[in-house]
Parts: C-alpha cells; sequence; structure tokens
C-alpha cells in the first residue's frame, strides 16, 4: 500500500476533505456488489477535472498506492465498483461528467467519463437533435465511456460499442496524457471521423485493460431514421430456436438485418417484471415447472422470444420485413412486427379493457413495447434490470425502475458472458452445458444470446441468487466457477469477465498474457493503476 496516510493528506490539500473520503461508511458503499465477494477499498477520491485527476496520479506515484479508476461504479454482474483486491483506492470520475462537443452534421459526441445513458439521451431530445445514442439495458445512471471501455453491447445497428469510439484522451500512470488516432496532431480535423491515423492503433490497448485512464472519448451516433418498427418472434419449443438462428444468420451476414437481435430465453423474459415466488414455490429453489408454464401462458411468450428492432424508410422496412418472413418460412415461427402506432392503438385498447384480465396482460406486453421502443431510440431504461432482483428478499424496491440499483439493492447477480458463432447448435450446446450446472446448483437459468455480430452470438447466463443466505451465496459462486470453468474447456471464452475471474484467463504458457505484462510493465512499471485487473498472474 506504500504510504496510504501521506498520499491522502496529499489528495486532501488537492482536491479537499470532501473530496477524499475514508470513513468505513463509504468504503463499504463502495464495497457493495452483486459478486458473492466484494472488496473494501482504502479510500474513495472524486476529481472532477482532468487536471486534478492528473494530480491525483501524480500522488500516487510519489506514495507508491495504487488506484482503482471507475467510470461510475455501475459494473453490476462484473464486479460492480469494486477492486480486483482489497485495499486499492478507488477514483470515481463520476464528477467528469461533461459533454464536450456533439457534432450534428457528421453525427458524433465527445464525452468525459462520468457521462451517463441518461443525460446524453436527454440532452438529444432537449436539444431537438437528429441523432440516437445506442445504449444497453443497464439503465440511465450507468456510464458510456465505462461500458464502451468493457467493449459492452447495445442495440441498434451501433450495437457493437467499441467500433463506433472515434479517438481518445488517455492519462497514464506518470502524468503524460496521449491522443489516440489522428488527435495527437495539432491541426488534424479528423480525429471525429476516421479511427485511425498513421502507426500502430493504440485504441484497444485501453479497453478492458489497466494501462491508462481514459479522460474523454469520441463516440460515433447514429442518425435519426424515418421509421422503426420492432421485430418479436415467439419460439414455442426450446430445440426450434436452432433454427431460427440459422434462418436469420445469412439477412445478419448479408446486411439485410442491420441492429443487435436478443433471443431470451422464457425465465430471462418473465424475470422483467416478476420476481421468484416464494410463497408459491415452497421449498423449491427453482421455479417449479407448472408455474413457470403457466407465467409463460399468462405472458404470452414460448420458450424463447427474439427480439430486435429495423431501421430505415418506410421503403426499407416492407423489404426486411419481406426478408424476414421468407426466410423464418419453414421454421414454424412466425414473426411479428410492431410499428409505433400499433403500440398507441394497443394502448388505447387496453385503457378501454380496465382492470379485465385481458387488460392486464396486454397492458404488460405494451409496457415490455415501450421499454423496448425507448431503448431503440437510445432511451435508456431501468426496466431490463429487474432480472438482478429475482431472488432478493422484499422484490422489486418500491418506485422500481427510478434509481434502480441492484449493487446498493443487496442483489445477487453473477454475469458469465461466452462469445460463440452465430449457429443454432452452438446456442443448443452452451445453454444444455448451462442449464445442466444451474440445476446441479439449484437456480433458474437466465439466458440471453445476441447476434453481436455477423458471426457470433455473445451469450450472458445469469446467476441470481439471495445474498442474504450465506449458502446460497456460496452455492452461486460454485455455480458460477463450475460454469466459467466448463465454457473454457469447451472453447467459448467470455468476451467479458467479472472479477472474481481474471486470473482463471491465463491457461499457463501464453504469450499473449505475457506481451499483456511487458506492456504494463512499460507503461506503468510502478503498478499503480489497478493491479490485478485484466492482468492474471502467471500460472506454472
Amino acid at each position: 500500500m506504500g504510504d496510504l496516510v501521506q498520499a491522502l493528506a496529499a489528495w486532501r490539500a488537492q482536491l479537499g476533505s470532501a473530496r477524499v473520503l475514508d470513513s468505513m461508511a463509504t468504503r463499504q458503499a463502495y464495497a457493495s456488489s452483486t459478486a458473492a465477494r466484494a472488496t473494501l477499498p482504502a479510500a474513495v477520491l472524486l476529481p472532477h477535472n482532468e487536471d486534478e485527476l492528473r494530480q491525483v496520479l501524480q500522488v500516487a506515484l510519489a506514495c507508491a498506492t495504487p488506484l482503482y479508476p471507475v467510470s461510475c461504479g455501475h459494473n453490476w454482474g462484473y464486479g460492480d465498483a469494486c477492486a480486483p483486491s482489497a485495499g486499492q483506492v478507488v477514483v470515481d470520475l463520476s464528477g467528469m461528467r461533461r459533454i464536450l462537443e456533439v457534432n450534428t452534421e457528421l453525427a458524433y459526441a465527445v464525452l468525459e467519463p462520468g457521462v451517463t445513458q441518461g443525460q446524453l439521451s436527454r440532452h438529444l431530445r432537449e436539444q431537438r437533435l437528429p441523432l440516437w445514442m445506442d445504449c444497453t439495458g443497464a439503465g440511465p445512471d450507468t456510464s458510456l465511456v465505462g461500458n464502451v471501455l468493457e467493449r459492452g453491447f447495445g442495440h441498434t445497428p451501433y450495437g457493437n460499442r467499441v467500433q463506433t469510439i472515434a479517438g481518445m484522451r488517455v492519462l497514464l500512470a506518470d502524468g503524460s496524457l496521449v491522443e489516440t488516432g489522428f488527435g495527437h496532431f495539432r491541426d488534424a480535423c479528423n480525429a471525429r471521423v476516421f479511427p485511425y491515423g498513421p502507426g500502430p492503433w493504440l485504441d484497444g490497448l485501453f479497453t478492458q485493460s489497466n494501462f491508462g485512464i481514459v479522460t474523454r472519448l469520441g463516440l460515433w451516433l447514429m442518425p435519426q431514421t424515418q421509421a422503426i418498427n420492432h421485430l418479436l418472434c415467439s419460439v414455442a419449443g426450446h430445440a426450434q430456436i436452432a433454427a431460427v438462428v440459422d434462418a436469420l444468420r445469412p439477412l445478419r451476414l448479408d446486411g439485410t438485418l442491420r441492429s443487435i437481435l436478443h433471443l431470451g430465453n422464457d425465465l430471462r423474459v418473465i424475470s422483467g417484471g416478476r420476481v421468484f415466488p416464494r410463497d408459491l414455490a415452497g421449498e423449491a429453489e427453482r421455479l417449479p415447472e407448472a408455474l413457470r408454464q403457466r407465467w409463460r401462458r399468462e405472458a404470452g411468450i414460448g420458450a424463447w422470444t427474439v427480439s430486435g428492432a429495423l431501421y430505415g424508410s418506410p421503403a426499407q422496412l416492407a423489404a426486411t420485413r419481406r426478408a424476414i418472413r421468407q426466410a423464418l418460412r419453414g421454421t414454424g415461427v412466425r414473426p411479428r412486427f410492431l410499428s409505433e402506432r400499433q403500440l398507441a392503438a394497443g394502448e388505447f385498447a387496453a385503457r378501454l379493457l380496465g382492470g379485465s384480465a385481458a387488460g392486464q396482460r396486454l397492458r404488460a406486453q405494451l409496457a415490455l413495447g415501450r421499454a423496448l421502443f425507448e431503448m431503440n431510440r437510445g432511451i435508456p431504461n431501468g426496466r431490463f434490470l429487474a432480472g438482478a432482483y429475482w431472488r432478493r428478499r422484499g422484490g422489486l424496491p418500491a418506485g422500481f425502475p427510478e434509481g434502480a440499483d441492484p449493487a446498493r439493492d443487496n442483489c445477487g447477480m453473477m454475469w458469465v458472458s461466452p462469445v460463440l458463432p452465430l449457429r443454432g447448435a452452438d446456442l443448443l450446446r452452451v445453454y444444455g452445458m448451462a442449464e445442466a450446472i444451474f440445476q446441479r446448483h439449484r437456480f433458474d437459468l437466465f439466458a440471453t444470446f445476441s447476434m453481436i455480430s455477423e458471426r457470433a452470438l455473445g451469450g450472458v447466463l445469469t446467476i441470481a441468487y439471495d445474498k442474504e443466505d450465506g449458502a446460497e451465496s456460496a452455492r452461486a459462486q460454485a455455480c458460477y466457477d463450475e460454469l466459467f470453468g466448463r465454457l473454457m474447456q469447451a472453447g467459448y471464452i467470455p468476451y467479458r469477465v467479472g472479477l472474481q475471474s481474471m486470473d482463471a484467463l491465463d491457461n499457463g504458457n501464453d504469450s499473449y498474457w505475457d506481451l499483456v505484462r511487458r506492456l504494463k510493465a512499460a507503461l506503468d512499471p510502478a503498478g499503480i493503476l489497478a493491479p490485478g485487473r485484466y492482468q492474471p498472474r502467471r500460472r506454472p
């Protein structure tokens, strides 16, 4: 830890006591995590600009005190605001929240790390700019820059978000600044429109790494389109999803389907509006099959639901609808397309049906449809965090989804996120492995597979558990460890990992991680920035 007392005194002289926090209450708040284990920081720092952040780094280097930067600390399911090991000093960048530029003509924004999804979305709407941002289901209070640097994905044609980076500004451990792409050329006018300047492309080095702190990021935005349709397919049988994947793959490859399609199992959809029914389940730790089937019928869903958006002119949407219908012919699945006009008509019909069972069912379906339409236009909604509360005692908090914070609300949730070839057989294989492990450890399996590129599915397999039950928390960690190891052995390597599994990435004599360690030693020889983050220890 070096000289923490001296470092804290120097930081208080720089930032003021109100932004250097080391009370146990604050440290425990930053140790809140959806994971089964958490780490307690030594202190929390709140810089508000790049100069203050540089001073923080200089003190850390002089006092040999390790830092762990977070954008907003809402990395739910993967570690939240927790550092890889206890005793590191958390640097919370949420106070660096300026939207530095939005260029309407060329459709990009330049952001600081504390800018949230909700903040940029509101800015675009309040300024009536003809642009949409891509957003995730993590809610309005999460950082855009933080998620992009973790290589997260969203929903729109810009959903593979790391591919929309348009230059970075990075502080290295010694306080020096680096501009990537064309940004380091004094008179460059092209830094935000083309990501590759002459020489090595450095941007990727600062994603999922501990090589520097990104203080601003250029991000491409999506021009608004004339029309949107939302695609929904209910797939009745579990095995039937394989044929649907294989039927839609050619449309993803040839560009007919431009946005990311999400394929969620029935429990993933059900958990969007319900929590585990302890009063109905009795001693059962998994949702009883009879109740699962009943809730399926009430929600009007099958074993799987396919969801995505179509963008373009009315003529383009009509052509895409025809192509999807043709592709799915023979699979037994009939696609439905929802327009905003149909959504409004449905909401009117729901009002007429009042409190009847049919009216309640229709309202639930329309609420999901409205939330999906908002997501498709870059308006984040915390509704999709509901699955994190599945096993939480007390269920969903009052006023949900406003202010949803699974870590603060003591939810237990861990994500395992394998990448697999965009083939139906691979989806069924991964699901089968996961279901057997979840059944053995007595957990419900929430599964989503997303067409994150033209050739790949990104899986998110959720372990939701009761954090107040020590035995259940231990089972959740054992379930996570077994699933992670089994997927690694089968070759379905995760695209993103939680803090608890970063060491498991190095399988021994791996020249890739050897190079990562050499780069870390060159850029941060004192090991000040986030030691242990995506830097697995050498294995024998």
